[in-house]
């Protein structure tokens, strides 16, 4: 028999379980639904020397025995050392690089602003631009258990590459934000995505560069359809971002075992070897990877046709792609909004800095 009294006992009994799962959330960031607080990347790596036992293995996981690990193949040992958890937060840092860092005399004054802009639209993140010359320790902490990484980082010969190779990196092992130092924040990250989009089945926002509808468009651009990487957001550990490294890894030691890791000596551009046409590339094995996706035979591989003209989000599966107007507005082409557009997230700054000259030289060098 239902009394008041049973009912009430059913009614605290629930309040408590909600409370319970509450306080197993992660601390989200007030004011950023979908990002939870982190620490300062050098705050990390203080705590790891002061604990030793909690340095390795990274993310909490078990540690393998010694003798299995570096047999195994690349990209699993990347995914065991940092797994991808698509039900967690994104993380809430903005992950930039400079040669200098914002402290130094000698950051470009026209910078300021810029780097400014994502602090400001960004309260409770953990901002970090990295200078050059803390690039390669960070790397080194980062990968210190997948050495071959590392490795092939430390052989770039340009640092354009390594700059690309970067960002795939440390959103591999920490996720957040990353955009170029000559990019200015129009918008908070966490307003990037519809609030009726569930960021717990979201690991990974792209946005697309170029459209080039035109019959010369392999005269200016890698892919028919470019998605940018001088923007990105990820959650730590995602596939697309395991691929890359894996890709980037394999052919720098490829090459270097040749001996033509090398200025004017590779078999690859950078364009094709870490910037925007491998990257591309990357984004569409994902797609069409029956690991991932559940694909029929007889099912049409997705291409740059599912996502031209776009105009507003698209979900694939995991991957959110914005159309170009998010992180091209401006450029007066290709389709692409205004900057007051209300799809606008990113404007990329395309004069006056060394960066540029680094964009460029992307589609100029051989």
């Amino acid at each position: 028999m239902i009394t008041p009294r049973k009912i009430l006992l059913a009614v605290f009994c629930a309040i408590t379980f909600l409370l319970i799962l509450r306080s197993f959330r992660e601390p989200e960031v007030p004011g950023a639904p979908g990002y939870r607080p982190v620490k300062k990347i050098s705050d990390e790596e203080k705590d790891a020397l002061a604990n030793p036992a909690r340095k390795t293995p990274p993310q909490g996981r078990a540690q393998l025995p010694f003798g299995a690990l570096p047999a195994a193949p690349l990209r699993e040992r990347l995914r065991y050392q940092f797994p991808y958890e698509i039900e967690n937060k994104f993380p809430a840092y903005i992950w930039q690089t400079w040669k200098y860092s914002p402290a130094s005399f000698w950051f470009d004054e026209d910078l300021r602003s810029l780097e400014a802009s994502w602090t400001e639209m960004h309260p409770g993140f953990t901002h970090e631009v990295i200078p050059d010359d803390t690039q390669q320790h960070l790397i080194k902490y980062l990968y210190g258990s997948v050495p071959d990484v590392f490795e092939a980082y430390d052989s770039l010969p340009l640092a354009v590459m390594k700059a690309d190779f970067f960002r795939y990196l440390v959103l591999l092992a920490r996720g957040g934000v990353y955009s170029d130092i000559d990019t200015s924040a129009l918008r908070p990250a966490h307003t990037w995505l519809p609030e009726e989009l569930d960021r717990t089945t979201i690991g990974l926002i792209v946005g697309i560069e170029a459209d080039p509808d035109r019959d010369d468009w392999h005269e200016w651009y890698s892919r028919r359809l470019q998605f940018c990487q001088w923007t990105l957001v990820a959650k730590p550990g995602h596939p697309v971002l395991r691929d890359m490294v894996a890709y980037i890894t394999e052919h720098a030691l490829r090459m270097k075992r040749a001996g033509i890791l090398k200025v004017g000596k590779m078999d690859k551009t950078i364009m094709e070897f870490t910037g925007p046409g491998a990257w591309t590339d990357a984004v569409f094995r994902y797609f069409n990877n029956p690991a991932y996706f559940n694909i029929q035979p007889g099912d049409k591989n997705i291409t740059y046709e599912d996502f031209s003209h776009q105009t507003t989000h698209r979900k694939v599966g995991d991957v959110v792609v914005l159309p170009i107007t998010s992180f091209s507005p401006g450029v007066g082409q290709m389709g692409a909004g205004d900057p007051d557009d209300p799809m606008a997230f990113v404007k990329h700054n395309f004069g006056g800095t060394a960066a540029v000259s680094t964009s460029l030289l992307r589609y100029t060098w051989e």
